[in-house]
């Protein structure tokens, strides 16, 4: 499998895994305990790997997020509860969630899958993507089945950042490619229905060259694993993306 195949295949699921977590019943139930709602948690949490930061750099961070959802997803959530001791126990509830999920996959499938994002997210300089750096500041899970689900977590951060440049290099805002994404992801984002923008042809061009741009620098990314890397790194996508269906919790 090449590097650009491994893009490709990737893209849709990796976005899928590395985000299940965030409203799972059982995440939220973690999330009343520091007397957060689960959108609170999952503000902080993941904003929190950058540490206890100003909210332009949260902003900077999301990106496609609109201003005000940004003030209730971190400056206001601050009040309640530690960023940063909010975003290991995030990552906690990511483990747990994998631990209810991936039971079923042999661990060798989950371990080359973790060893080879691994590889993929240290080859990148530090500040391609913020979110990655602050995962990376974690200590790295002994535990195949939680370095696999960290994997995608680590994943999606990537894609996500390099998408970030993508849709800033061919001059999209933020706003119109979130609603380019689709209309419900423009209000999940925070957006109101009288902020849609007017669909051009030019504007569907660029949100075109922004996901080819996004593609070619995951491919890049990818050019860093063998052949048995990147078949592994696959293997690992699929058989995760098909325990979301069919979860079997771990046995120790």
């Amino acid at each position: 499998m090449n590097a650009d195949e491994l893009a490709t295949l990737t893209s849709d699921p990796i976005q899928l895994l590395g985000m299940s977590f965030y409203l799972d019943p059982l995440t939220s139930a973690r999330a009343k305990e520091y007397g957060l709602n689960v959108y609170e948690f999952y503000g902080l949490g993941r904003a929190g790997t950058l540490g206890d930061v100003d909210t332009p750099a949260v902003y900077d961070a999301f990106t496609f997020f609109d201003q005000s959802t940004i003030d209730f997803l971190w400056t206001r959530a601050k009040s309640k509860a530690d960023p940063v001791t909010t975003a290991s126990d995030h990552l906690l509830a990511a483990f747990a969630f994998a631990d209810r999920t991936f039971g079923g996959i042999d661990l060798t499938v989950l371990a080359n899958f973790a060893s080879a994002a691994r590889k993929v997210v240290d080859a990148q300089p530090s500040g391609v993507c913020p979110l990655v750096d602050g995962y990376k500041k974690f200590s790295a899970p002994a535990d195949p089945v939680h370095a696999a689900y960290l994997g995608t977590i680590f994943l999606r951060e990537l894609r996500g950042g390099v998408h970030i440049h993508a849709v800033n290099d061919v001059g999209l805002t933020p706003l119109d490619a979130c609603y380019l994404q689709g209309p419900d992801v423009f209000t999940m984002h925070g957006y109101r229905a009288d902020e849609a923008p007017e669909v051009t042809k030019e504007l569907e061009g660029k949100k075109v060259q922004a996901e080819e741009l996004t593609a070619a620098a995951m491919e890049k990314c990818f050019d860093v694993l063998s052949d048995v890397e990147r078949e592994a790194l696959a293997a690992g996508t699929r058989a995760m993306l098909d325990a979301l269906q069919n979860p079997v919790p771990v046995t120790r």
